[in-house]
């Protein structure tokens, strides 16, 4: 018990467990898991407080702006997950303020949530709607997204390589450090402080059961269990990808495989019982956008499922990732009428796979490209394992030395 609630998780039960919960949370509520579309309202709102007439996007139209974020079931869980990744932090004692050693990684962040926060509302889906649960909603739109996201985090590695981003490393002493001595609760109080977390959580959502806002309430309840499961089992797209093609290491990019192949079987029932799938435009938008995702979320060094359970560790630096991704889908939103759906997005058809070719072939077809995926990580994943063993004269790894470097601050 103490280590269910202390403890970490190993990434592969955890996805596998988020695969099931977001088929169950499709099933039940008719909707996807996903947070960039409820950031992207959350744009809309601040853009609304500005005085912009916001009536006039018709991005916001699309994505159905219409009541405040504690009236939205995409709003509700994306609360839970919040109390939700808090929760599992203080439990573990794992909360703690923390501020980069390196300043320039704020910017990194605001920079590269910016550039991740556009594209994704291009491609009309993150790493959630438009990858993890959008390959198992049998729609093409999100293959291509997928395909831009692993080829953008290959782009995004060399540009978080370079000599800017890396900076000078700066040796700081642990004790006496203004940096290091950021404000840390203890942590024998902070598993205390997530019950009393926990308790506000469920009297909120009771609150909106006895009201009958159910709906409301079941998402805060899936967003919760999917806060969890992120922070606890440390489930980063970014990292999945990145650390594959830098040292090939592939344990949650593989799991990433299992979890939306379970997750599909549990998404086609539903679908079969009326269950409308989501369904997006399959084309140069959604190729750009998750290009454009996977390149941010490396600079960043988030992506947001990523993001959120760090930020909720007190990593400032991912506050900053998250500010960032609300201001690049609201400059998406501006733009949407200036040329970008006439070009990158009307031209193109919304394929769905069940509809145009049948079950069979629509399982055959996402089956196949999950396998054709999980044969490209283990080719990377063997080619980075033998290039890894090239030492340096003094035996140290060059991919080890650029890994650490990538990683500070």
């Amino acid at each position: 018990m103490k280590q269910w609630w202390h403890g970490s998780y190993a990434p592969l039960p955890v996805v596998i467990t988020l695969g099931i919960l977001s088929a169950a949370y499709f099933g039940v509520l008719g909707t996807v898991w996903a947070v960039t579309g409820e950031f992207t309202r959350w744009g809309g709102h601040l853009l609304q407080l500005a005085g912009y007439p916001i009536e006039q996007l018709s991005y916001l139209k699309i994505i159905k702006m219409d009541v405040m974020p504690w009236q939205r079931v995409d709003g509700w869980v994306v609360f839970g997950m919040f109390f939700g990744a808090l929760i599992a932090a203080l439990s573990g004692g794992n909360w703690k303020l923390r501020v980069p050693i390196q300043k320039r990684r704020l910017v990194q962040g605001l920079i590269g949530g910016i550039i991740a926060g556009f594209g994704t509302r291009l491609s009309m889906g993150c790493n959630l709607a438009a990858l993890f649960t959008g390959v198992p909603q049998f729609t093409l739109h999100a293959m291509l997204f997928t395909i831009g996201t692993i080829a953008g985090t290959w782009f995004g590695l060399k540009i978080a390589l370079s000599s800017w981003f890396l900076g000078t490393p700066k040796i700081v002493a642990q004790k006496g450090s203004i940096v290091q001595a950021a404000l840390q609760l203890k942590k024998s109080r902070q598993p205390w402080l997530a019950l009393v977390v926990l308790v506000v959580f469920f009297i909120i959502v009771g609150t909106y059961f006895t009201k009958g806002l159910s709906a409301l309430a079941t998402a805060a309840l899936f967003g919760l269990g999917f806060g969890w499961l992120i922070e606890k089992g440390q489930i980063c797209f970014t990292s999945a990808f990145r650390d594959l093609w830098i040292s090939g290491r592939s344990t949650i990019a593989k799991a990433l495989i299992w979890g939306m192949g379970i997750q599909t079987l549990g998404t086609a029932w539903f679908i079969a019982h009326g269950t409308p799938a989501k369904v997006m435009w399959a084309g140069s938008g959604a190729i750009l956008g998750g290009l454009l995702f996977g390149i941010g979320i490396v600079i960043a060094g988030g992506c947001e499922t990523g993001w959120m359970y760090r930020a909720m560790e007190g990593q400032i630096h991912f506050w900053f990732v998250g500010i960032g991704n609300v201001i690049g889908a609201t400059v998406l939103t501006l733009l949407w009428d200036k040329g970008i759906y006439q070009v990158l997005v009307a031209p193109w058809p919304k394929v769905d796979f069940v509809k145009l070719y049948g079950w069979p072939a629509a399982f055959f077809i996402v089956y196949g490209f999950l396998a054709l995926l999980y044969v490209f990580i283990r080719y990377v994943e063997k080619r980075k394992s033998f290039t890894s063993l090239v030492k340096l004269p003094l035996g140290e790894n060059i991919l080890g030395k650029r890994e650490e470097n990538l990683t500070h601050g």
